[in-house]
C-alpha cells in the first residue's frame, strides 16, 4: 500500500495568554509587572505526581496479582508441612492406602488429560533465520535522476511531472532508494522479460544468502510460500524458485498475489498453519513485489503516487517447527492476527489497480485511504489487545468503556498502551503519512518508529518485505534482547490490516550479509518533515 507523500496532520500552537508568569524553555520563570498574590489552593496533582509511575505500579500489581497471592499460601503450606511429625506422615500414608481407588483414578485423569494436551496443543514455530536483499549500487536513484528520467520519457506533463516532484519531496523517501535496472533504461523497458529479471535478481539473492547464513540444503525444504501482488508469471514464481534450487518433488508449494503490502503476513500464516500439519520440516516464505510492468506511465494524480514510493526489495524466510532448531533460532512466531475490510465497497477500491482514460494501466489511491486504513487498524487492535495486553490494561480498557456506555457518553476511550506489551514495533513503511499517524493513535515515541522511517528513507516501499527491513534495523542496531517481542503491522489492498508478534530467543545479532551492513553507522538521519 502506498501511504501518500503527504505529511500527517499538524497539531496547532495553543499560546496561553496568562499575565503573570509563564515557564521558561530552561526551568526558570519570565515575570511581568504584574504581582499576583499567592495562590491558597492544593497544587495540582497532575503537576506534583508523575502519573507514569503511579500507572507502572498498579500495572506490576495487576500482572503479578496470581503471585501475590499464592506467596502467603505457600509459605502457610510450607509452616505446617515444617510441624508435621512422623506420627502425622503415617496417619497421612495410612489415609491415601484407605483411599487408592481414588488416587488411582484422579492419577488416570491427569495422565489422560496430560496426554491430550501435549498432542492438540499448537507446534511453535521458529523463525531460524531471514535474508533482505540489497540491489546492486547501480539500480540506486536519486531524486534529480528520477525527475529527468521522468521528463525525457515523453509521457508525462508539466502538471504531473511538479506533483511527482512533490510527493518525492515529503514521502520520507531518501536518495539511495533503488528502481530495477528495465526504469534506468531510455526509455524504458517494461518487458515480460526485464519483469522476470527484476524478480530472480530479487528472490534468487534473498534465497543465496538465507542459504549460505543457515547451512540448509534446499532438498530439506517442505513447505513454499511466496507473494506478489502484481507480477504473476506462468509458470508461477513459487515454480521459478522450485526450478532454480532444484526442490523435492513433493513440495507444498503457494503463489499469493494481488494481496497488497500485507501479505507477507498472510504468508507467515500460512505458512505456520502448514508446519501445524506436516511434522518436523522447513518452510520458506519469499516476500516480495515487482515494479518492471507496473510503472505508470499516464496522468491520474491518483495513481502517480506508488512511482514515486515504490522501490525494488524482497525477504526470504526460513520457518521450522523442529524442537533442535529452538536453540539456534532467533524468534519464536506468538501470534497472527488478520483483519479484512473487503466487504466494504470503499475499503475494497481504495487501492485498485485499473486502466486510465487513456487506456494506461497503474495502481489507484482513494483519498479515503488513511481513514479506511485507521479503521483497519482499529478491528485489528481490539482483536490483538487481549491476547497481548497485560490484565492492568485490559481491565482499564473495560473499565472505562462501562463507564462510557452507562454513566457518561463524554467519557473519553481509554487506548491501551501498547507499549507494555510490546519492546519493539515495526509498521509498514507505505509512506511517512502513515508512520505518522500510527506514532501518534498508538502514542508511540520517536525511537519506537526509527525503524520504519529509516527504512522508507534508505529503501523506499518496499511493499510486504518493508517489515523485514525494520527489523534487520534493530538487529543492526543491537537493540534485540533476549524475551522482547516484536509486532509487525502491515496494510494492504483489500483492505487487509495484518499484525505478526515474535519473540527473541536470545539476543540477536545481524546476519552476515544484511541490508543496513554498509550503512547502519550513518543512521538515524533527520528526515524532512
Amino acid at each position: 500500500m502506498g501511504g501518500g507523500g503527504g505529511g500527517g496532520a499538524v497539531e496547532g500552537d495553543h499560546n496561553s495568554s496568562a499575565v503573570a508568569s509563564t515557564p521558561g524553555g530552561g526551568g526558570g520563570v519570565a515575570t511581568t509587572g504584574v504581582q499576583i498574590q499567592p495562590s491558597r489552593r492544593l497544587p495540582d496533582f497532575l503537576q506534583s505526581v508523575n502519573l507514569k509511575y503511579v500507572k507502572l505500579g498498579y500495572h506490576y500489581l495487576i500482572t503479578h496479582l496470581l503471585t501475590l497471592c499464592l506467596i502467603p499460601l505457600m509459605v502457610v503450606i510450607v509452616i505446617e508441612a515444617a510441624q508435621m511429625n512422623p506420627e502425622d506422615v503415617r496417619q497421612l500414608w495410612l489415609h491415601l492406602q484407605f483411599n487408592l481407588v481414588s488416587v488411582i483414578i484422579c492419577f488416570a485423569f491427569l495422565v489422560f488429560g496430560g496426554t491430550v494436551y501435549i498432542m492438540t496443543r499448537p507446534r511453535p514455530v521458529y523463525l531460524v533465520d531471514y535474508s533482505c536483499h540489497r540491489p546492486p549500487s547501480h539500480c540506486k536513484v536519486r531524486y534529480q535522476q528520477f525527475m529527468e528520467h521522468s521528463k525525457l520519457t515523453g509521457d508525462f506533463d508539466d502538471s504531473s511531472l511538479e506533483f511527482q516532484l512533490k510527493i518525492l519531496e515529503r514521502s520520507g523517501l531518501g536518495e539511495e532508494t533503488y528502481v530495477p535496472e528495465a526504469m534506468h533504461c531510455l526509455p524504458p523497458r517494461p518487458s515480460m522479460a526485464a519483469a522476470r529479471e527484476e524478480a530472480e535478481q530479487v528472490m534468487f539473492g534473498a534465497l543465496d544468502n538465507l542459504f549460505l547464513n543457515t547451512s540448509i540444503k534446499p532438498k530439506d525444504i517442505g513447505i513454499l510460500v511466496v507473494n506478489c501482488s502484481l507480477f504473476n508469471p506462468t509458470p508461477s514464481l513459487s515454480a521459478m524458485i522450485v526450478n532454480k534450487y532444484k526442490l523435492r518433488g513433493n513440495i507444498r508449494s503457494f503463489n499469493l498475489g494481488g494481496m497488497g503490502c500485507s501479505a507477507g503476513v498472510i504468508a507467515v500464516d500460512l505458512a505456520k498453519d502448514m508446519l501445524q500439519v506436516h511434522r518436523n520440516t522447513y518452510a520458506v516464505v519469499v516476500s516480495t513485489e515487482n515494479i518492471t510492468q507496473n510503472w505508470y506511465f499516464g496522468n491520474r494524480k491518483s495513481m502517480l503516487i506508488p512511482n514515486c514510493l515504490f522501490r525494488v526489495g524482497g525477504a526470504a524466510l526460513l520457518l521450522s517447527n523442529k524442537a533442535t532448531d529452538r536453540k539456534r533460532a532467533k524468534y519464536k512466531l506468538v501470534h497472527v492476527v488478520r483483519t479484512h475490510k473487503g466487504a466494504d465497497d470503499k475499503a475494497f477500491q481504495c487501492v485498485y489497480q485499473e486502466q486510465d482514460d487513456a487506456g494506461k494501466t497503474g495502481v489507484s489511491l482513494s483519498k479515503d485511504l488513511m481513514a479506511i486504513a485507521g479503521g483497519a487498524l482499529k478491528t485489528n487492535i481490539t482483536t490483538l489487545g487481549p491476547l497481548v495486553l497485560p490484565i492492568s490494561e485490559q481491565l482499564l480498557f473495560f473499565t472505562t468503556l462501562v463507564a462510557k456506555k452507562l454513566f457518561n457518553a463524554k467519557v473519553k476511550p481509554y487506548i491501551p498502551d501498547f507499549k507494555l506489551a510490546f519492546d519493539h514495533f515495526c509498521i509498514h513503511a507505505g509512506g511517512r503519512a502513515v508512520i505518522d499517524e500510527l506514532e501518534r493513535n498508538l502514542q508511540l515515541l520517536p525511537i519506537h518508529v526509527e525503524a520504519s522511517r529509516m527504512t522508507l528513507h534508505r529503501f523506499g516501499n518496499t511493499s510486504s518485505s518493508s517489515i523485514w527491513y525494520e527489523l534487520a534495523y534493530m538487529e543492526a542496531k543491537g537493540r534485540m534482547r533476549k524475551g522482547h517481542h516484536v509486532w509487525q503491522i502491515a496494510f494492504g489492498s483489500g483492505f487487509k490490516c495484518n499484525s505478526a508478534v515474535w519473540e527473541a530467543l536470545r539476543t540477536v545479532k545481524p546476519s552476515p550479509n544484511s541490508p543496513w551492513e554498509d550503512c547502519i553507522d550513518r543512521y538515524p538521519v533527520k528526515t524532512v518533515a
